[in-house]
């Protein structure tokens, strides 16, 4: 009997011995009980923001900037715009190819409702050529919009529509908040598929000397840009407007990842002149300038100047009546140190026409002061 009860126990031992093991390393040959199989979730979101954290979504600010996007067409498609510009081999602006035969209507762009009572920003390119003017808004609807005033120096434009109807305006992000490397979103109607988000980054700012624009200041993104994107918005993660989408860098007209946005301080002063006036009004001396370079320093023996050099002085200009000579280094306007072209073009542009200013200059080694009316810039030619 007790050699039984022995025999028992020990086989007792190895059959948990074995099941232990088989438990802890192999639990899934073991059969379940009532078919029922343990499963490890997390917990449900309670809220939206806890479904999509804001550092791996950006779309609350896709949500807050898309109503305040639209779509800009025609319904006159015989008469295209001015696309001389499109054969540039480096640079192309946005016109969308895409044309219902049905509607007759082609697609010329985007814009940016910047306003609750109707006023949308886009880029003197997209509306220049049109005769009839037709928005559709994100909601889908669509209204007739009448052109306020544009400003090709800036390639940027104001039409507006009314509704009767409270808008969704977008909101500015104040412009010395880019940075290079904050995340962004283009939103616009690219070949007119409809209204699209892309995400990139900013590339660069103050990108200038492109030839595009009288007046340059791009920001540079890597967010993809395509044809019919032209006059849309670039905003940051908050929703806010950076820039209007304007240009990009392609041999053939698709996304290289190198596009260019006009600031949202450029449009911001360009918007409210337009607004008020109907067009904008800038400053002018009437010369032609050429900046400094290593070799143009050592010939002309300027030593540490700072400035840029008078090439050509328009006949009856405000810089020829003040006695400013082909020549001349341009040192300062109104005391503000011009060190290259752009700075030369903002710090004038800024003057109001009819502004007595002072100007410095360098001429044949000595320094010299002029007193200068500034003018009103002329319009340019189409």
């Amino acid at each position: 009997m007790r050699k039984n009860w022995l025999l028992f126990t020990q086989a007792v031992t190895v059959a948990l011995a074995v099941l232990f093991v088989i438990s802890t390393l192999k639990p899934e040959l073991l059969p379940s009980r009532n078919g029922i199989v343990t499963l490890y979730q997390n917990a449900p979101a309670t809220t939206p923001n806890e479904a999509h954290p804001a550092a791996a979504s950006l779309s609350n600010a896709a949500q807050k900037a898309m109503p305040s996007v639209v779509n800009i067409f025609t319904s006159n498609a015989a008469k295209q715009p001015n696309r001389s510009l499109q054969n540039d081999p480096r640079f192309k602006f946005f016109f969308d190819e895409q044309e219902n035969p049905q509607t007759n209507n082609a697609s010329l762009g985007s814009g940016v409702l910047v306003s609750a009572d109707g006023y949308i920003l886009t880029n003197h390119h997209v509306i220049e050529a049109a005769e009839q003017i037709e928005v559709a808004l994100a909601d889908g609807r669509k209204a007739r919009a009448h052109l306020i005033g544009s400003d090709p120096d800036t390639d940027l434009a104001v039409i507006k529509i009314d509704l009767g109807k409270k808008l969704a305006a977008i909101t500015f992000a104040q412009s010395d908040a880019v940075r290079i490397g904050d995340m962004v979103l283009a939103i616009g109607n690219p070949f007119g598929v409809g209204e699209t988000v892309t995400m990139g980054i900013v590339s660069a700012l103050k990108r200038d000397h492109l030839g595009l624009n009288t007046f340059e200041s791009y920001i540079q993104t890597d967010a993809a840009i395509n044809p019919g994107n032209s006059g849309g918005a670039l905003i940051d993660v908050n929703g806010n407007l950076i820039g209007i989408n304007s240009a990009i860098y392609s041999p053939n007209g698709g996304s290289l990842g190198i596009g260019f946005a006009i600031p949202v301080s450029t449009a911001k002063q360009t918007l409210e002149q337009i607004i008020q006036h109907g067009s904008v009004t800038r400053g002018w001396l009437g010369a032609s300038v050429q900046e400094l370079t290593p070799e143009l320093i050592e010939s002309l023996n300027l030593g540490a100047a700072q400035g840029v050099l008078i090439t050509s002085v328009i006949n009856n200009s405000p810089a020829e009546r003040a006695g400013i000579r082909t020549g001349d280094l341009l040192l300062t306007i109104d005391t503000h140190p011009i060190q290259d072209w752009s700075t030369m073009l903002d710090t004038v542009s800024a003057i109001a026409p009819n502004t007595r200013i002072a100007v410095q200059l360098l001429r044949d080694g000595a320094t010299l002061e002029l007193q200068l009316k500034v003018g009103k810039r002329p319009q340019p030619r189409n």
